[in-house]
């Protein structure tokens, strides 16, 4: 059993109080912690992280329904292509920045270490994650937008998953591990959030550019392929000790399963899935039904009947210009089961002989 377990065992067991045990804890984790960025806004503590996810939940969640309950959706074109252009340019800002500080250079794909020192490179890493991390909390937007579209739907489970769980990761990135070999899903993920958000913002130009937006499922195979990307990038660093953290490049394994996962799941949901057929009793044949069911084993040519003919009128139980019907429902109207003056009768709803499609009155 390694130390750290022990100690933590002990302290649960232990008379100290949590809070007193959690102060302990985050003292040791400041001695790990990247003196760099010490008494930088919004890093001496994940609390206002914290609560900033836990207000976007109430908002999207809570707030933001109720308060949009009684009223028409909100269009925001120009709002909505103005943001979307927004994140194109600082997505591509942070890929440019990712290769101009290492994975252009002299990093490595197999281990790369977080580089400490206050090199000019290292310092730019440090800068981009800083930002990174803003970039993160900026995307709440996306659903905020949702529910003030009133576009319930996009607000899934998924959804509310990725953008609860990414400030946090993007927090301890800083914090700790401002460089190296995780910041390799930094990179994939500017370059998928640039052909995201390219789309969205086209999407947002109006309906006159969606015949160029054939691509839209290819959206989720992209962000597939992402997570592939990092799940066997991230494993590789458990195999290559290059003093990279191991417990984190193990996290970064379970997070790219865990999305796997979902986006397959939501893909398949989404793309694959076939509609059920239709299934309604009363199903017409060639112009007529008879309880419910296909007289002869014919084929249905898929009207429904609904209590009415296809192509007919209702009669109410009376015959259109005093014509009597001697049996048949003339020009495929309905005679409501009964049949004035007539000489057939109803049968099970059915006239008894057959129901024949626009038959002339003799």
């Amino acid at each position: 059993m390694s130390g750290f377990v022990k100690i933590a065992i002990d302290d649960y067991y232990s008379d100290s109080n949590w809070t007193t045990i959690i102060e302990k804890y985050w003292l040791a984790a400041e001695k790990v912690s990247d003196p760099r960025v010490q008494g930088w806004f919004l890093f001496d503590t994940p609390l206002p992280t914290l609560a900033m996810v836990i207000a976007y939940l109430a908002v999207v969640m809570v707030i933001g329904p109720l308060w949009m309950e009684n009223k028409k959706p909100f269009k925001l074109k120009n709002t909505l292509v103005a943001y979307n252009a927004f994140q194109v340019l600082l997505s591509s800002y942070m890929f440019y920045e990712h290769l101009m500080s290492g994975w252009w250079g002299d990093y490595s794909l197999a281990c790369q270490p977080v580089d400490y020192s206050e090199s000019e490179q290292a310092r730019r890493m440090l800068h981009l994650c800083w930002v990174y991390y803003f970039s993160k909390l900026s995307e709440f937007a996306d659903t905020i937008f949702f529910v003030l579209r009133k576009k319930k739907g996009q607000v899934s489970w998924l959804h509310l998953y990725h953008h609860s769980l990414t400030p946090f990761e993007a927090w301890l990135l800083v914090k700790f591990i401002a460089g190296g070999h995780g910041t390799f899903s930094n990179v994939v993920n500017n370059m998928v959030h640039i052909i995201m958000y390219t789309y969205y913002m086209c999407s947002a130009m109006g309906p006159h550019m969606q015949k160029y937006l054939w691509w839209k499922k290819h959206l989720t195979t992209v962000q597939l392929i992402q997570f592939y990307m990092v799940l066997f990038h991230s494993i590789s660093a458990l195999f290559f000790d290059c003093g990279y953290p191991r417990i984190i490049a193990f996290g970064l394994v379970l997070h790219s399963t865990i999305f796997i996962v979902l986006f397959t799941n939501f893909y398949i949901q989404a793309y694959k899935k076939k509609p059920k057929p239709p299934t309604n009793n009363n199903i017409i044949t060639n112009g007529y039904a008879k309880n419910g069911h296909i007289p002869n084993g014919q084929e249905s040519t898929s009207q429904e009947m609904n209590g009415k003919i296809p192509n007919g009128q209702e009669m109410n139980g009376k015959i259109p210009n005093g014509q009597e019907t001697n049996g048949k429902i003339p020009n495929g109207l309905e005679m409501n089961g009964k049949i004035p003056n007539g000489n057939g009768h109803i049968k099970n709803g059915c006239l008894n002989g057959d129901v024949r499609e626009k038959e002339k009155v003799q």
